[in-house]
């Protein structure tokens, strides 16, 4: 779902924040969401500390579907060039992570339909079969957590003190399981196995409840990639692991008689797997049309978990490049550190695969 006026002045953003990887502000949309794209225009652009402009791979963008006419998914709302940056249109000027934070029950509810949303917008995503030809690259977040733990490329400050910590609490062991899931989650399972495009930055933060009306997007762009359809999976569940280690609201949650972590995984995956509709929404038996994968499970549980162990240190690593030093990553260390032991076992529920 592209912008169609690019060029439109936006005038004074409703929201806006960022770091040093991405500035983020979001407008009402001039036209009050004509066509019902949506009533709010979200542009993404590059921060201080980052190199160039934000553009969507030309060979990834080509193979989004077009879910307008699939009502129970999220629009894969894919920006267009603004700037320096991408625009994107949503019914909501809030992310998910944002109404996380909100101890309602109502917003917990309206979290659990925008992950249901986004899985099968990710299932419809997966299930588009590569052309012939070049390969798009894996997406850029799994790239610089390669380079940061493999030490092959130039490292902020912050950064390289945070992989001098990391090895002295991780040891050689874990890095070398981190980077080995790292290879892992870009390339096929096995023989015959499939490499899908991927969102390469699902998340929370780039999901988009509608505010009152209108659809749940999922903001697809720069982080375009293909790989393993669990690296997708586990990038959403580490960003949900992350949030039930740090915050007090969701740690809380089960006893409060709120949504817990479980709960929005539990729903997350389990819209992923139901194969119960076709690409129209529709009732109905079988995969839904398009999904090549092969018979059997549809992703493996103990990749999916390992690509959330991947995500969560990406995101460790970008806040020492791109926000400086905190002693909150020491602590960051420490819980990686039972991620990785655990294979992040946590982002999988138990009964769900």
């Amino acid at each position: 779902m592209n912008v169609a006026t690019p060029a439109l002045d936006l005038g004074v953003p409703v929201a806006e924040y960022g770091t040093g990887l991405q500035v983020t502000r979001v407008h009402r949309a001039p036209d009050g969401g004509l066509g019902g794209t949506g009533d709010f225009l979200w542009w993404h652009g590059p921060g201080p500390r980052r190199v160039g402009s934000l553009r969507v791979p030309a060979r990834s963008a080509a193979l989004v579907p077009d879910l307008g006419p699939v009502a129970t998914a999220a629009l894969l709302a894919t920006g267009t060039p603004h700037g320096d940056g991408l625009l994107h249109r949503a019914a909501g000027s809030a992310s998910a992570a944002a109404w996380l934070r909100d101890p309602r029950p109502q917003a917990g509810r309206l979290v659990a339909h925008s992950l249901a949303a986004a899985a099968r917008a990710l299932r419809a995503l997966h299930g588009v079969p590569l052309p012939p030809g070049p390969q798009p690259l894996p997406p850029p977040g799994v790239r610089r957590l390669r380079e940061w733990a493999a030490g092959t490329g130039p490292l902020a400050p912050a950064a390289a003190r945070l992989r001098r910590r990391a090895w002295e609490v991780w040891g050689e062991g874990r890095t070398e399981l981190l980077l080995g899931w790292a290879d892992d989650a870009v390339r096929p399972a096995g023989p015959g196995a499939p490499v899908v495009p991927l969102h390469g930055w699902a998340s929370t933060g780039s999901l988009v409840p509608p505010r009152s009306r209108g659809r749940v997007a999922l903001l697809t762009g720069e982080d375009l990639g293909a790989g393993r359809r669990e690296l997708d999976l586990g990038w959403m569940l580490g960003d949900l692991v992350e949030l039930a280690w740090s915050s007090p609201l969701h740690r809380a949650a089960e006893s409060a008689g709120l949504l817990s972590v479980t709960d929005l995984q539990r729903v997350f995956l389990g819209a992923y797997e139901a194969d119960g509709r076709d690409t129209h929404g529709s009732e109905g038996g079988g995969r839904e049309r398009g999904d090549h994968g092969p018979s059997g499970p549809v992703y493996d549980p103990v990749a999916v978990g390992r690509c959330a162990v991947l995500r969560v240190v990406t995101h460790m690593r970008d806040f020492a490049t791109y926000c400086e030093w905190s002693d909150e990553l020491l602590d960051y260390l420490a819980f990686t550190a039972e991620l990785i032991d655990e294979e992040g076992r946590r982002a999988v529920p138990r009964g769900v695969s």
